[in-house]
């Protein structure tokens, strides 16, 4: 029979364990062109299922694309994927999403998400935070299936309010839950 503070520890081990798996290693990394290819094609595919997204892209500063984001966990978990910036449709910086957790949780999911900079205050704080966790610093509105198509309609400069709108796209696979708070953003220089 296991005492809690044994179970503690090895919860507290794996998480460790999870957290430094899903550091980012610049070997590991994808190439650009990967990422650029990636994040294009993610993109396109965002865009053509949710209009609400094209919206914000005229209208936003920045666009940060994760196009495939890993999640699994069976008690401890942890997600991770490489992503790119784009500045009027260009790429000016790549970065990882990396994320532990620990709780009820059981599954293997993938899935991208997009984060539409509104405001250069928003954008500045990405490049100087130096590893960025969401939820920490400038507002963030997830835009839902739901409530996406009556955002495309509404969206102008004065209802557009937040500094950041993400959309979560492409999921596959089963798990419980799924966000991008707590995510930690860090700028990589892949090859």
């Amino acid at each position: 029979m296991h005492t809690p503070t044994r179970l503690s520890v090895l919860a507290l081990v794996l998480a460790l364990a999870a957290l430094v798996l899903l550091t980012p290693a610049p070997t590991a990394a994808a190439s650009k062109a990967e990422i650029d290819r990636d994040v294009k094609i993610a993109l396109q595919q965002l865009y053509k299922t949710t209009p609400a997204a094209k919206v914000l892209a005229e209208k936003a500063k920045g666009i940060l694309v994760f196009p495939s984001i890993l999640k699994a966990g069976l008690i401890v978990g942890g997600q991770g994927g490489n992503g790119a910036l784009l500045k009027k449709g260009k790429t000016v910086g790549y970065y990882n999403s990396a994320a532990a957790s620990y709780g009820l949780q059981a599954g293997v999911q993938t899935f991208g998400y997009a984060m539409f900079f509104m405001t250069d205050a928003a954008l500045a704080y990405l490049d100087k935070s130096g590893g960025w966790e969401i939820g920490v610093g400038p507002s963030i509105v997830i835009v839902d299936k739901e409530t996406a198509a009556a955002f495309g309609k509404t969206a102008t400069s004065s209802t557009l309010q937040s500094d950041i709108y993400a959309f979560i796209f492409s999921q596959k696979g089963l798990m419980a839950g799924l966000g991008i708070q707590g995510s930690k953003i860090t700028r990589i220089e892949p090859k």
